[in-house]
C-alpha cells in the first residue's frame, strides 16, 4: 500500500482510501449549478470557513480559468463530488464560476472539435 503525505491516501490495488462521500460530507448535491465546462477561478478572497485538504487542492487548482472536469480529473473524485467542493468554495467567495464562451450552443461542432483536439494532445 502506497500512503503519500501530500496527496490522497491510494491503496495500489483500491484506490483512494477515503471515499467520495466522506470527502462531500455526505452530501449528494451542490449548493450551486455547475455544468462540467463551467470554468472556475480563485478569486484570491480569504474564507473564514475550514475545509478539508481537498477544497484546499481544488481551490490550488483554479489560479487560471479551470473547467470542472479538469478539476475532477487532478483530483481523482467524482464529477458530482467535485462540484459540491466547487460550490463550497463559490458560498466562501473563493472562487468565482462562469459559463464556457460557446454555451450557447453546447453541441456546437467546434467546441465538440476542440475538446477533441485537447483528448488527443493528452494521448
Amino acid at each position: 500500500m502506497t500512503v503519500p503525505t501530500d496527496g490522497p491516501w491510494l491503496d495500489d490495488a483500491a484506490g483512494r482510501l477515503i471515499r467520495p462521500y466522506t470527502v462531500s460530507g455526505g452530501r449528494t448535491r451542490p449548493t450551486a449549478e455547475l455544468d462540467l465546462m463551467s470554468l472556475v477561478m480563485a478569486t484570491g478572497a480569504a474564507s473564514e470557513m475550514y475545509y478539508g485538504p481537498e477544497h484546499s487542492e481544488a481551490l490550488g487548482l483554479c489560479q487560471g480559468p479551470t473547467s470542472v472536469a479538469e478539476i475532477a480529473g487532478h483530483l481523482r473524485l467524482p464529477a458530482v463530488v467535485t462540484k459540491i467542493l466547487l460550490s463550497d468554495l463559490m458560498d466562501s467567495g473563493a472562487v468565482t464560476v462562469r459559463p464556457p464562451h460557446n454555451f450557447d450552443n453546447p453541441s456546437d461542432c467546434s467546441l465538440l472539435e476542440a475538446v477533441l483536439d485537447g483528448l488527443r494532445r493528452q494521448l
